[in-house]
């Protein structure tokens, strides 16, 4: 399928509306998402951050008010993280609230207003995410820098 009947199909079916009402939405979500100049093109023959972008839009096409997102900057270039970034941070100012379970810190620092990291079950750190990322626990268990250092 295309790009475009990828997010009809989300709106349609996953947005409860009907294929030809979810037309002007798609046209927006485009748009939004950077995939307009490759509406008609294959899905398959996307980049990795097109096909992240496809996601996102598939999922916005759904009109949620909560979006949870796992490791969605996995495998991109330092640019294409950039580029995703600035896209969930368009995502969230639309009102859209997110929840994001993300390895790649710098991408989470850059968007996040909290941030909750867990090891073992439970919460080392939670709060503000500059503050987070300094604690002793999470420099050591997840950066491997020693706490004394």
């Amino acid at each position: 399928m295309s790009v475009f009947e990828n997010l009809v199909v989300a709106a349609a079916f996953g947005g409860g509306r009907g294929e030809r009402d979810a037309y002007p939405r798609c046209v927006e979500l485009l748009e939004q998402c950077g995939l307009a100049d490759k509406a008609n093109r294959p899905a398959g023959r996307l980049t990795l951050l097109d096909r992240k972008r496809l996601e996102l839009a598939r999922a916005l096409a759904t009109q949620p008010r909560l979006l949870l997102l796992d490791e969605v900057a996995g495998g991109l270039t330092e640019h294409e993280c950039t580029a995703l970034v600035d896209l969930i941070r368009s995502i969230h100012r639309s009102g859209v609230s997110i929840i994001w379970i993300e390895h790649v810190v710098h991408a989470l620092i850059a968007v996040v207003d909290r941030l909750l990291v867990l090891h073992g079950g439970g919460f080392i750190g939670e709060g503000d995410p500059k503050t987070v990322i300094k604690s002793a626990a999470v420099r050591e268990i997840y950066m491997g820098i020693p706490a004394d250092a």
